[in-house]
């Protein structure tokens, strides 16, 4: 008898709900949004409520996500006025050379190979993208604890820009790292205006985090 890929899933942890909009948090193999694979999608985890997803948050990574619940909701979450702020936690293999530093490339994303790449110049599918990272601690094995915020949304972004300057995700083994297991890196913080005007901010709660991280922030 073929089990149902849904049966033996606990339903996402809901942070925040209203008539507009659902806050919750992502498992590590869910799709964000459904695509063709028939894969399991966060729209099947959350039925029978009908969400919009509206940013994307890679399959392999876990964290806070905001989707609509109105088409109205949707418009004004995609759109500039909330104003949506995402930070995330990255754990490196190797240490950067600067504590804090903005980073900004030109990237290219392959569909067919589903990998993104840094390019030299501008072309079709060319797109700008921008972030800057904090150093947060230094963890055993020459590896680092980075907070990031993203300021594009660009296809696996913080993953092949960390990774271009020698320090890729661990676990990350499509941009090099050398170490297996789940990728390093969370969604950990989101910030927006609701469309009723009040600002709102969402952050994973740290029992999510592994205890290695917990102990970092407590270090700090």
């Amino acid at each position: 008898m073929r089990t149902d890929p849904l049966e033996h899933r606990a339903p996402p942890l809901t942070l925040f709900e209203d008539d507009a909009l659902l806050v919750c948090v992502k498992p590590r193999g869910v799709l964000a949004a459904a695509d063709a694979s028939g894969a399991v999608s966060m729209a099947a985890l959350l039925a029978p409520r009908a969400v919009y997803p509206v940013h994307r948050l890679d399959r392999d990574v876990t964290g806070v996500m905001v989707f609509a619940k109105t088409k109205a909701a949707a418009a004004w979450l995609s759109g500039g006025k909330a104003a949506l702020q995402k930070d995330y936690l990255a754990v490196t293999e190797g240490v950067p050379p600067q504590s804090e530093a903005e980073l900004t490339d030109l990237l290219f994303h392959d569909r067919v190979r589903n990998k993104t790449y840094v390019v030299k110049r501008r072309r079709a599918g060319v797109k700008e993208a921008r972030l800057v990272y904090r150093l947060l601690a230094a963890l055993p094995g020459g590896r680092s604890l980075l907070r990031v915020r993203l300021f594009t949304g660009r296809t696996h972004q913080i993953r092949v820009q960390l990774a271009s300057r020698g320090l890729p995700l661990c676990g990350d083994r499509k941009y090099g790292a050398e170490s297996g297991g789940d990728i390093g890196l969370f969604a950990w913080r989101l910030s927006f205006r609701h469309p009723d005007g009040t600002e709102l901010c969402f952050t994973l709660p740290e029992a999510l985090l592994p205890e290695e991280l917990r102990a970092a922030f407590l270090a700090n």
